[in-house]
This record gives C-alpha cells, sequence and structure tokens, in this order.
C-alpha cells in the first residue's frame, strides 16, 4: 500500500510542476560572451561594443539569436527572421558577466532593418545588415564552435 501511495504523490507532483511550467512562466535565457566575435559599424569598430549568444549546455550547436552591444544600447538579432529588436537595460539581469532574461522579441521594439545578407567565410559567419535609425551598415563576425569530434 505504501508504495503505491508514493507513487500517486510522485505522479501528482510530476503533473504539477510540468503544468506550472506550461502556464504562465516564461523560459529564462542566458546570454554568455561570445570570445572571437567581431563588430563593425560602417566599417570600423565602436568603442563600447560586445556579442552575446544563448548559453546551451553541452550543445555546440549554432543559434540564430545574438544580443549585441552597442555603445550603451542592446539589440537583439533575429538571424532566422531577419529583425532587429532594441532592448532595454532592465530587461536584462546581470549574473556574473553573463546576462540572463526573459522573452527579447516584442514587436513594439522592432528597429527597422534592410540588406541583410548571412555568408560563410570559414571559420567564422558574417551578418551585415543596415540599420533604419541610425542608416549606418552593422557587421557582425560570429566564429564557428569548434569541432570537438575525434578524426578516425
Amino acid at each position: 500500500m505504501l508504495p503505491f501511495l508514493a507513487s500517486i504523490m510522485l505522479f501528482a507532483s510530476g503533473s504539477a510542476l510540468r503544468a506550472a511550467r506550461q502556464g504562465g512562466e516564461t523560459a529564462r535565457v542566458r546570454w554568455t560572451e561570445v570570445s572571437g566575435a567581431l563588430l563593425k559599424l560602417d566599417g570600423t569598430t565602436p568603442l563600447t561594443w560586445n556579442i552575446y549568444q544563448p548559453y546551451r549546455k553541452g550543445k555546440n550547436k549554432p543559434t540564430s539569436e545574438v544580443l549585441v552591444l552597442l555603445g550603451h544600447r542592446y539589440l537583439f538579432l533575429d538571424l532566422k527572421a531577419a529583425r532587429v529588436y532594441a532592448v532595454f537595460r532592465s530587461d536584462l539581469q546581470a549574473q556574473g558577466p553573463d546576462f540572463e532574461s526573459g522573452d527579447l522579441a516584442q514587436a513594439s521594439r522592432l528597429v527597422p532593418s534592410s540588406d541583410w545578407s548571412s555568408r560563410d567565410v570559414g571559420p567564422a559567419e558574417i551578418i551585415q545588415l543596415t540599420l533604419g535609425d541610425y542608416g549606418r551598415v552593422l557587421t557582425v563576425q560570429l566564429p564557428h564552435p569548434p569541432d570537438l569530434r575525434p578524426f578516425y
């Protein structure tokens, strides 16, 4: 009888946890700095810049989301949808050198952009776009993650 009650309690707590996850809670994203990345604005490197990508534990797969610090402004680039979103500093919570945030792709914060291009240049991928509010060309160079598979 005791194992039966324990299994019922375990099932109930598991289903309650799943319901809480599927409810109003939003998934948190941890943004980590990309080492070896480059950023240029009209061909010159800004004084203050940085590039972050979502941290995926145990996964070496590139993502289509990039968080860019450009001066005192944060921009969220959705490479798959070719869209740029403004990010307020209050949306980001510092976690040491990294950041944590909720969903940054909000339609009300869409920044006009055009002339998107993406090309693979061997060890990196270069994304180029024109920011509509600045009228300037933003170039982001993201290094490909290393292939850690052994050679056979």
